[in-house]
């Protein structure tokens, strides 16, 4: 197990200023139709199409100025490993990504852009994890996608700037894959006391939940729209005690809701969300969290669709 250390509020600050060097905030848009003062916060206008990059420049700047020779490695199923090789082009510094050798084309395609190693092994994150975590004792730097303080302190940016676009905000609604998302929010909340976080895993992947609910892992992970989100949890990571300290609920939804909520994004507000991004619009268009007329808003994590997953979606062909 890994020895990893703990963030906290006053990391989330820091990273803003990292984060603000490279990317301005992203928008708000209002979503009406999922209840009175609802907003929907775009990371999917990321420059690498997700809010992962956040977290990775804020990581690599952190690793380079610690030693800048040693070469970093990252495992990803895609959005992280984009966020990684944007920010290792961005420091000018070596990276190689990891990615399951059934990664989502889309994002492997992306990933092909950057000046870095893209190395395909196994065939779940889980493998793509361990055979990372295998070369950077070997001699790399590992960049996890959620069990890492800068990382999480970069992801919890996003919940500053929507301090600062959604007077009197009350419930930030957070997609939670191995958490490391959900616990950048939850201690940037902990600055604006009144303010609840809610995760939302796909039903497919609740390894967080169960972690949360002292559940053994690895839990079985079954083949899911939200790919970004499924997956076990490192052994002993600190987003399990974060988000059990820190976070008001945790719900889940269905293949079918992912897909309903893909569907209305793409009709009511014209926006190209992948299943990890819909989540929480999932999960309110089906009544897992509820529209209290506070102020809410809604992270849509990313864009990162194949476009043929995309096409069967929005047809009815697929989930």
């Amino acid at each position: 197990m890994r020895a990893v250390r703990v963030p906290t509020a006053d990391d989330v600050l820091a990273a803003r200023d990292v984060v603000a060097t490279h990317l301005p905030p992203t928008p708000i848009v209002r979503g009406p139709l999922l209840g009175p003062n609802v907003v929907l916060k775009l990371e999917t206008l990321q420059p690498t199409g997700s809010f992962k990059v956040r977290g990775a420049l804020v990581a690599v700047a952190v690793a380079i100025d610690r030693d800048r020779d040693t070469p970093l490695v990252t495992a990803s199923a895609g959005n992280h490993g984009l966020g990684v090789a944007f920010a290792a082009t961005a420091y000018g510094a070596k990276a190689t990504v990891v990615v399951p050798e059934n990664a989502s084309p889309v994002k492997l395609s992306a990933l092909a852009q950057f000046d870095v190693t893209l190395l395909p092994k196994g065939l779940s994150y889980d493998e793509a994890e361990a055979y990372a975590i295998g070369l950077a004792e070997a001699g790399a730097t590992f960049v996890s996608p959620y069990n890492d303080p800068d990382t999480i302190a970069g992801q919890g940016s996003v919940a500053l700037e929507l301090f600062e676009q959604v007077a009197e905000l009350r419930t930030i609604v957070v997609p939670i894959g191995g958490g490391g998302l959900i616990s950048g929010v939850a201690l940037a909340a902990t600055l604006k006391p009144g303010v609840r976080v809610i995760g939302v895993e796909a039903a497919a992947s609740p390894a967080v939940r169960v972690a949360v609910q002292g559940g053994d892992l690895p839990i079985d992970v079954l083949p899911t729209l939200a790919d970004g989100l499924a997956g076990n949890i490192e052994t002993g990571s600190v987003t399990v005690d974060l988000v059990r300290r820190h976070v008001a609920e945790i719900v889940d939804v269905t293949e079918a809701e992912i897909s309903d909520a893909i569907r209305f994004l793409a009709r009511e507000h014209g926006l190209i969300v992948e299943g990890s991004g819909a989540v929480g619009v999932a999960a309110l268009l089906h009544g897992k969290i509820t529209a209290d007329g506070r102020p809410m808003a809604l992270l849509l994590t990313g864009r990162n669709i194949a476009p043929k997953v995309l096409a069967a979606v929005l047809t009815g062909a697929g989930p």
